[in-house]
């Protein structure tokens, strides 16, 4: 265990190689399309290959704005974001550039996403990185996955997206509802990773496959979610997240009204018919 703990710090502290990338470059650093069978699952992948897929200003800007033309595309049903990143940004910013309004908007708009996003995990996804597979809906894991959370070995703590009420909390948060107390504090004050399978262990990740596979089967999952009504979709996204982001009672408060609300949609109403007339149903999100 102190030998890998050894090997994160030199990689984290490693001087004058970590640059924050310029918002004026032409350089593209996401890549986008759509995918499925049906070409109704919207595939966002990280594309910083020399950089290990660090998330930089540029790279969240673009990712944000690729967010946005999904949730609006009408036939698109799910996004699948491929994550593998590191802290490396945070080597080479000040606290006034991590902490303007542009950069906590662009990681506001993950957790405004309507329709569910799957996080496909291969590599590394330390502090920036875990934190947006965290505010991610479904999380799949690589074989060689690894999570945590190392801020702490170079003097500053998890909280990507700071005090931004749309978004929740970053690391610390997230890691102690996921998880429990015990190995949130390990993991957030050791800096010392998990692995995938450890991950799984504790709920973290919903699933393991081997590394090129995961993409995959994340699409797979997304195109099954894509085949139910969006409108109620979003309703058990919208459920699952007031419980998980609030009180237990406010939670299933919350549920009920919701689940109360979807007898008054004509896709309620579609979904019992299709299922009695032993078909598929037409939903039309209304």
């Amino acid at each position: 265990m102190y030998s890998i703990y050894g090997c994160w710090t030199k990689m984290l502290l490693r001087p004058l190689k970590f640059q924050q990338c310029s918002l004026t470059s032409a350089v593209r650093m996401i890549k986008t399309e759509r995918v499925g069978d049906k070409m109704n699952v919207g595939l966002i992948k990280l594309d910083r290959p020399k950089a290990l897929n660090a998330l930089c200003t540029q790279l969240m800007q673009e990712l944000s704005d690729a967010l946005v033309e999904f949730d609006n595309d009408t036939e698109i049903g799910a996004v699948v974001i491929t994550v593998g990143a590191d802290i490396k940004e945070l080597c080479a910013v000040h606290h006034k550039a991590i902490s303007s309004e542009n950069a906590l908007q662009n990681w506001t708009q993950i957790s405004k996403m309507k329709k569910p996003i799957i996080a496909a995990v291969n590599g590394h996804a330390l502090g920036g990185g875990c934190e947006l597979a965290m505010m991610c809906d479904i999380i799949y894991a690589g074989e060689e996955a690894k999570f945590g959370q190392p801020e702490v070995i170079i003097g500053t703590i998890p909280g990507k997206t700071l005090e931004t009420v749309a978004s929740g909390a970053g690391g610390t948060q997230r890691w102690l509802r996921v998880t429990g107390k015990s190995l949130a504090m390990e993991v957030c004050l050791t800096g010392i990773p998990i692995t995938a399978q450890k991950a799984k262990e504790c709920g973290l990740v919903s699933k393991i496959f081997p590394v090129n596979q995961v993409v995959l089967e994340a699409i797979k999952t997304a195109e099954k979610i894509s085949e139910h009504s969006p409108l109620i979709v979003s309703f058990v996204k919208d459920a699952i997240n007031c419980s998980y982001e609030t009180f237990l009672q406010e939670g299933l408060r919350y549920e009920n009204r919701l689940f109360r609300a979807t007898f008054a949609t004509k896709d309620q109403k579609e979904g019992i018919k299709a299922f009695l007339e032993k078909r598929k149903p037409q939903w039309t999100s209304s």
